[in-house]
């Protein structure tokens, strides 16, 4: 049955199925505010295609595991897909594997997609390479994104920056969540009053000695349900600090159960920038591969993934405020990999994620333009799927440094 639309994305699907008719351009962008009922529509548009040619095939994508897994579940509830369409990363889909003469697997695109239709959800995320990449096969493609988020980090390619097609008006099914209203109001003002919005969702002024207190609660409790935000890395250093003395942590140094996030692509091993994962196991490289003492030996489990990491990664970038620029070939001869801590992100890395509850503290930086300031606001808002806590200035207060926090 083909769901109920409203009359912007009855518009818009009129749009998108012109396009598909004419392939008047190679793919075609279609974005979202939170709230716009973005799923509903691709539910309505695969029911369209199956109208148009039964044997239509269709790869549903994403750019990683845990956006991917979100994605399926949503189009299972919507009975979207079809016997011969797929749903999978944007990595699987076009890229296999081949064996390197040492033995390391190497990632190269595929010479050819049984697919005759691309639809790749999140694409706000999606960097310049792999977009060229996906490009190459020839299939219609259409990129579906929330165009109110920040762009890919650390590039100024924007897929999403204004899409061809734009979704901007609140689905009725999600006018009443407190969380879209605070999404909105990060999106259209850039400020969010001091208030509770709804069960679970709520505004703090960090000036007042309570919030304090909260604040502390939530840190000692910390589960991996609850992701923490902000925006400057020495931010994010002192809480990743804090939450793993919480957790009675023995060193320093990274050890078995730390929360890790990865900071820089390296395609070859599949990990990207803002992966999370779990250590499994952590040591030092032995004294003959590393005399220096620059590396630890690692395997993480990947949060949303179906394989795990193993390799080297720079011990300097534990705790470190800045990502390493100059790192030298690891003890395998290898490009080694950039880890750090992730109890606690920036919104930059965090875009990816959604968790059941998120904790974000408001940092807005000296040089940001108003522009910025509402998509920073806006990403890290809408990383949140349950509950919301916001620590932040009152409106028009002025504004003060973050306490220093203490484990």
């Amino acid at each position: 049955m083909t769901p109920s639309l409203s009359p912007d994305q009855a518009a818009a699907l009129r749009h998108i199925g012109a396009w598909f008719r004419s392939r008047s351009a190679p793919y075609l962008t279609l974005g979202g505010y939170a709230g716009t009922g973005k799923t509903t529509l691709i539910a309505s548009l695969r029911q369209k295609l199956r109208e148009l040619d039964p044997e239509l095939r269709v790869a549903f994508c994403a750019y990683t595991g845990k956006a991917t897994r979100v994605l399926q579940e949503r189009l299972r509830e919507q009975r979207v897909p079809r016997k011969k369409d797929s749903v999978s990363t944007i990595h699987a889909l076009i890229y296999e594997a081949a064996e390197s003469m040492g033995g390391t697997p190497v990632w190269t695109r595929k010479a050819t997609l049984e697919r005759d239709f691309i639809i790749v959800d999140e694409a706000s995320m999606i960097d310049e390479a792999i977009w060229r990449d996906l490009l190459s096969f020839g299939i219609p493609i259409l990129a579906v994104g929330d165009h109110g988020q920040l762009p890919p980090v650390g590039s100024s390619f924007s897929l999403m920056k204004q899409p061809h097609v734009a979704l901007e008006h609140i689905y009725r099914q999600a006018e009443n969540s407190p969380i879209i209203e605070l999404a909105t109001l990060a999106r259209t003002t850039g400020v969010l009053p001091v208030r509770e919005y709804g069960a679970g969702v709520r505004k703090l002024d960090r000036a007042q000695p309570e919030t304090g207190l909260m604040v502390q609660e939530l840190l000692e409790s910390w589960r991996p349900d609850l992701l923490v935000l902000c925006g400057y890395n020495q931010t994010r250093v002192r809480l990743n600090a804090a939450i793993r003395g919480f957790r009675d942590a023995e060193s320093p140094a990274p050890q078995s159960g730390d929360r890790v996030v990865c900071l820089r692509n390296n395609r070859i091993k599949k990990i990207y920038n803002g992966m999370i994962g779990r250590l499994v196991r952590c040591t030092p490289a032995s004294v003959t591969d590393d005399p220096d003492g620059l590396w630890y030996e690692v395997e993480i489990e990947l949060e949303g993934e179906d394989y795990p990491y193993a390799g080297y990664v720079a011990r300097a970038q534990f705790g470190a405020l800045e990502t390493l620029r100059e790192v030298p070939l690891a003890p395998d001869g290898q490009r080694g990999d950039l880890w750090d801590f992730g109890y606690a992100l920036t919104v930059h890395k965090a875009q990816g994620s959604q968790a059941e509850r998120v904790l974000l503290f408001e940092e807005r930086f000296a040089r940001s333009s108003e522009e910025d300031w509402r998509r920073w606001l806006y990403t890290a808002v809408t990383r949140a799927q349950t509950e919301l806590t916001v620590v932040g200035p009152a409106p028009l207060a002025e504004l003060e440094p973050a306490p220093r926090l203490q484990p």
